[in-house]
């Protein structure tokens, strides 16, 4: 069984993990219904369709 002979220092196992830690942006997606973006899989914060159908019900915004 392989044992490492000495201590691995601080620096050099944060190192060696830092390389796997990576963001990705978000599915940000348009809305088929109000052609606005959105993020995937979720309901439209715009107008409160999520997959042709209305979830939630949202006030229509006075411009």
């Amino acid at each position: 069984m392989a044992v490492p002979k000495k201590k691995v220092s601080r620096r050099r196992g944060r190192t060696r993990r830092a390389g796997n830690f990576v963001l990705s942006l978000p599915g940000i997606v348009e809305c088929p219904q109000c052609h606005k973006m959105k993020l995937a899989h979720r309901v439209c914060k715009s107008c409160g369709y999520y997959d042709g159908k209305q979830v939630v019900a949202v006030e229509a915004d006075a411009e």
